[in-house]
């Protein structure tokens, strides 16, 4: 039985030296990555307050006032600091009323001391809107920002259009993108809060159910055993009592209800046995379709192939613990985004075979799961061999003879 080649334990000696140097990147889940793609896009208010005075401030051709832009730029740092919090919040759930009321002071500051092109200066009032839009209501939101837009066109509006831009069509076509922006940009980014929300609540709900799952197997479990020797137990007590006070009147009586606790014992031992051999008993079919459903909540395409008359009960439970396994090394241990399951039966043996891309690195990673699988195969006659198969792929089989096969 064969799970490493001599090739590949030298690459594998050789991965463990480079963490030492250069540590791993740990793969971040399908949810993970999501979060942080959600928390860039929340920061598209930041975005604005930063790119139109820095924008403006590379085309403008007229002198920069330094003590107004220097006030200006800090106050964009202390905004950023502020919106950065709102956005945190935002993505936990939790309340920033007050990083919301700093932030608009903050703004307010800013429009107060800077004059200029309304895309330039004027673009953290809609700013501040969308960081507030994040963790107000509906109602309040809309007051956000139809407030930030007045003020906006209030404070930035110029003395003279002329001195910022070239005709009046310009200068229309300026406000018409400022107003476009500062009412846009608000609900934009609840909705991208929305969609993770939803997200998140989904991602709770399979956890719940996981757990529940987990919860009512364990009360199954205490049920059944329960049942299985709950009687039995109670009938050794009782007639371990009946014999103890009849050991000195009646040996022989005593004797008998002896005989009948070691029978009483060796039945209940027996059903116990029966009833953990059952629970160890895996359900191929049932086990594939849900490591299936596992690894396509993950992200993963998934496609399954298994035999239409089954595998025999024994060999099917082997053949299950190798697909929780590869399931596992999978999630793990590469980034794939396809992978495929297939269950045959020929020549008298049940073959699994589990095939996936996203290899991360170049050597096998036969850890301590793979040598188990090896060792609870092996009594069977079965093997496991794990390894690359075409470039990018990593192909994990399985084999194990039929009892008849034997």
């Amino acid at each position: 039985m064969t799970t490493n080649t001599t090739e590949e334990q030298g690459t594998g000696r050789l991965r463990r030296l480079v963490p030492a140097a250069l540590p791993r990147r740990r793969t971040r889940s399908q949810v993970e990555r999501l979060r942080r793609l959600t928390a860039w896009m929340l920061g598209i208010g930041i975005f604005l307050a930063w790119v139109g005075p820095l924008g403006w401030f590379a085309n403008s051709t007229r002198p920069v006032p330094v003590l107004s832009w220097s006030l200006g730029l800090l106050g964009l740092a202390a905004f950023t600091v502020l919106q950065v919090r709102v956005i945190r919040a935002a993505l936990e759930g939790t309340t920033a009323h007050r990083e919301v009321a700093a932030s608009g002071a903050v703004a307010l500051a800013v429009l107060l001391v800077q004059d200029g092109h309304l895309l330039a200066w004027g673009l953290i009032a809609p700013a501040w809107a969308s960081g507030a839009a994040l963790v107000l209501n509906r109602s309040a939101t809309l007051a956000a920002t139809v407030v930030a837009t007045g003020a906006g066109l209030y404070l930035m509006w110029p003395d003279a259009w002329a001195a910022f831009y070239p005709d009046q069509e310009t200068f229309g076509g300026a406000i018409g993108g400022y107003v476009a922006a500062s009412l846009t940009v608000p609900w934009m980014n609840r909705f991208q809060l929305w969609f993770w929300e939803v997200v998140r609540a989904a991602e709770a709900g399979k956890a719940a159910q996981a757990q529940l799952a987990v919860t009512e197997e364990r009360l199954r479990f205490a049920r059944d055993l329960h049942d299985l020797v709950g009687h039995s137990l109670s009938a050794i007590a009782l007639k371990s009592e009946v014999a103890a006070k009849l050991v000195k009147s009646d040996t022989g009586r005593a004797a008998a209800e002896m005989d009948a606790v070691r029978g009483l014992a060796r039945e209940a031992l027996k059903e116990i046995r029966t009833a953990v051999r059952g629970y160890r008993t895996v359900d191929l079919e049932a086990e594939l379709h849900s490591m299936t459903a596992v690894l396509e909540a993950g992200g993963i395409r998934c496609a399954l192939e298994a035999p239409p008359d089954g595998v025999p009960e024994e060999e099917a439970t082997l053949l299950a613990w190798v697909a929780r396994e590869g399931t596992t090394n999978v999630l793990r241990h590469s980034s794939a985004t396809r992978c495929r399951i297939s269950v045959t039966v020929h020549g008298g043996t049940a073959v699994l075979e589990m095939v996936n891309d996203g290899v991360t690195g170049t050597g096998v990673r036969g850890g301590t799961g793979l040598i188990g699988l090896s060792e609870r195969l092996a009594p069977a006659g079965g093997t496991v061999t794990a390894g690359p198969g075409r470039p990018g792929e990593f192909r994990l089989r399985a084999t194990v003879p039929l009892e008849g096969a034997r």
